[in-house]
């Protein structure tokens, strides 16, 4: 089986039966977003391409670890071989790390605010990166919302960010953005930043994250293309909330014009959704393909990416990298 077909299949099981020898030091665990709080992950590699696997002893897919990295997918009768890589801070070759890990909004796809994590001081974070500093080529920052996203994009921006230019690597930033988070971000050196426009409408933002405005978001990231450059302002968009194929081109279309470079997110249904299904394989391969196409037509291209999901390609149907 080609490997994109099999990574649309991986990404709609959601999560594989791992054996074998133990794989302790390249499991992963998140902080953010919609796999928060889960039983962590690991990242599986056929030499090429990139899939992340979530833990699941029920899964009917597995992942047998040799030793050293070295490991065989079993899927039905199908055999890959390939490694499990082994992670910077949250994926390979990054430090991607959540400095405040709550939120004070509750976007129903998301665990973060019922984990009521803490926030980590900048010392913390910088002795996080000295410890992987060796094998990482970026730092990644993102973030919850301890109280409002302006108290929190002045923590980001004069406690944290300051502190990790030692490390002469480029920087990519995920936050709530303000209407003064662009050009901050940019005076301080960063190299990428990605806002999250969620959702394929304004109507399924308004459901699905109360207390948010998608069109602020929208703004931050037509904002951020003159300052951070074409195809270094990202965006993700989730598949799998009710929205129909037209809608996610639409949307793809809107933010490719604006010079922002989409990442289609399957729906992971935890939170207030865990009644959803994950969207099918052969949805995540025709909306990949438009994808592919859309971004080619604005002479975008996510392999420039330096930072963040685009630059690890793990969770979603990478276009030019998967297809």
């Amino acid at each position: 089986m080609e490997w994109t077909r099999l990574k649309a299949e991986l990404l709609t099981a959601g999560g594989v039966r791992v054996e074998g020898e133990p794989i302790d030091r390249f499991t992963s665990s998140s902080a953010a977003g919609p796999g928060a709080g889960g039983s962590g992950s690991v990242f599986f590699s056929d030499g090429t391409h990139r899939v992340r696997l979530g833990l699941n002893q029920k899964s009917t897919i597995t992942l047998i670890h040799q030793g050293n990295g070295e490991a065989r997918l079993h899927r039905g009768d199908e055999i890959i071989t390939g490694r499990i890589e082994e992670i910077g801070l949250h994926c390979p070759r990054q430090a991607y790390i959540t400095v405040t890990g709550s939120c004070s909004f509750q976007c129903r796809y998301c665990p973060v605010p019922s984990l009521k994590g803490r926030r980590k001081t900048a010392g913390e974070v910088v002795a996080m990166i000295e410890v992987v500093a060796d094998r990482i080529d970026a730092i990644s920052i993102t973030s919850g919302v301890l109280s409002t996203c302006e108290e929190e994009e002045d923590y980001i921006c004069t406690a944290i960010l300051p502190q990790l230019q030692r490390f002469n690597l480029p920087i990519g930033v995920s936050i709530y953005p303000t209407e003064r988070t662009p050009g901050r971000l940019h005076a301080l050196g960063i190299a990428e930043v990605k806002f999250n426009i969620e959702t394929a409408t304004d109507e399924l933002f308004s459901e699905n994250c109360p207390g948010l405005e998608r069109s602020a978001i929208k703004k931050a990231l037509t904002d951020s293309v003159p300052l951070f450059g074409r195809g270094h302002v990202f965006s993700n968009l989730i598949v799998g909330l009710g929205e129909s194929d037209e809608e996610i081109y639409t949307c793809i279309d809107e933010l490719t014009r604006a010079g922002v470079v989409p990442c289609l997110r399957p729906l992971n249904p935890v939170a207030g959704l865990t009644e959803e299904g994950r969207p099918s394989p052969e949805r995540l391969l025709r909306l990949a393909n438009y994808h592919t196409l859309a971004l080619e037509r604005e002479h975008l291209d996510p392999d420039q990416a330096l930072t963040m999901c685009t630059a690890c390609t793990g969770c979603d149907l990478a276009p030019r990298r998967d297809l």
